[in-house]
């Protein structure tokens, strides 16, 4: 572990292996990288310190520099223990940024490092999954007087802090940047279907053609996840406890069922719901010799590790990111990057272009908060169509798409309730 007085990293000597990485996701992040520019002249978030708590990935480096070309001082964690980047974090720190993160965390290194963001009292604070922002509220609510307001990126966060606030119990306003179009109909479906079997076959080499695969979850994430393996030749089947979703996955042309009769059939899960125990000892007892198990929802309480623990006689790691746990009965479990998020714990998450709008969004909504963030109510607050609309029109257009325009005659249609047959 190598350690400076802002930061703490695996080895800081990956810092050039790192830079070439963050070189290929700027390349790949135009709009982002359109924001910075303009950021640098205008320096929107002069005198704010923002405190983040995301996955410490390449990605991830081209917002922090973005923050930090608006004006603002920077200190970061990982918001997962499994999904840091060494050599990004590496070259972080050798950039000067406070970063304190490193793959392979204790459950008590990830919440110290996140205290080590608090202490130069942010101003702002990012959140993917709500720990900061939590413990801002609980162990560490000093520091919470200060905070004008925070963004979080991801669902479970968003549940986690609507919560709060309908409980009256949030200090400050959070923007939901994950609730913004632009980001779950893109990053959350796209970009999640597609790292997530990246993480799986990563694992395990796998052939994903022709095996059954059980996708616990059919919202966003689960939706992108079970449509890109059908694409890549599986058979899919949707696990659901909400008739809404449940009867999408049917008239998707996908098979619904109860994950106790979808246990025996599976070869390969992976739960993306955001609920705890969605696979238990009595699924782990039913499933075939060479099932593998994964998860792609922000926690691992997805999967009960410790009933599978339990009803184990054996582990031993097979491969990096792949443990295989052997029955009693001589079947063979296998549970990939034990039961986190398999994307970026064996994979590198999503790809940058989809990460391009989410991180927009999350920069856009730093600089909303910095100007308004004192007069706006302690309650979750989405992002704003026009935002929304004008991000999905620059990437329209950094993509080399064009679209129609209304014209002054159809725009007044649209609201001419006289116009009829």
């Amino acid at each position: 572990m190598d350690e400076g007085e802002n930061y703490t990293v695996a080895d800081i000597s990956l810092a050039e292996q790192g830079s070439l990485r963050v070189d290929w996701a700027r390349s790949r992040m135009p709009v982002l990288t359109a924001l910075r520019e303009e950021a640098e002249k205008t320096r929107p978030l002069e005198g704010m310190r923002v405190a983040g708590c995301l996955h410490v990935t390449k990605e991830t480096a081209v917002l922090i520099e973005t923050i930090g070309a608006a004006g603002a001082e920077i200190s970061w964690s990982g918001c997962n223990p499994l999904s840091t980047q060494d050599d990004v974090a590496a070259w972080l720190a050798r950039e000067g940024y406070s970063v304190f993160a490193w793959h392979g965390q204790s459950v008590e290194d990830f919440y110290r490092c996140i205290d080590r963001t608090l202490e130069f009292k942010p101003t702002l604070t990012l959140d993917d999954g709500a720990d900061l922002i939590v413990r801002v509220h609980g162990e560490k609510k000093e520091f919470a007087e200060g905070v004008i307001g925070g963004t979080e990126e991801t669902t479970t966060g968003v549940h986690r802090l609507r919560a709060m606030g309908d409980a009256g119990d949030l200090l400050y306003p959070v923007i939901a940047v994950n609730d913004a179009i632009t980001k779950w109909d893109f990053d959350n479906i796209y970009g999640t279907g597609q790292s997530t079997l990246d993480g799986i076959i990563r694992a395990t080499s796998v052939l994903i053609a022709g095996k059954t695969f059980v996708v616990g979850g059919y919202g966003h994430c689960g939706s992108g996840l079970a449509m890109r393996a059908r694409g890549m030749g599986a058979n899919v089947i949707i696990t659901e406890v909400d008739p809404l979703p449940g009867l999408r996955a049917v008239m998707d042309g996908f098979r619904v069922m109860k994950m106790d009769e979808a246990a025996s059939i599976g070869d390969i899960f992976c739960t993306a719901t955001g609920m705890k125990d969605i696979l238990v000892g009595r699924h782990f007892d039913s499933m075939k010799d060479g099932a593998i198990i994964s998860n792609t929802g922000h926690y691992d309480c997805e999967i009960n590790i410790e009933q599978l623990k339990s009803q184990a006689v054996s582990m031993r790691n097979i491969r990096p990111e792949n443990d295989e746990y052997t029955m009693a009965d001589g079947r063979r479990i296998f549970l990939l990057a034990d039961g986190r998020l398999v994307n970026l714990a064996a994979a590198e998450g999503h790809p940058s272009e989809v990460m391009d709008m989410s991180f927009a969004n999350q920069f856009l909504s730093l600089c909303r908060l910095a100007a308004d963030g004192a007069g706006m109510a302690p309650i979750v607050h989405d992002i704003s169509f026009e935002q929304d609309q004008d991000l999905a029109m620059t990437k329209l257009a950094t993509l080399g798409f064009g679209i129609d325009e209304l014209t002054a005659e159809q725009a007044a249609y649209l609201t001419d309730y006289t116009a009829g047959t």
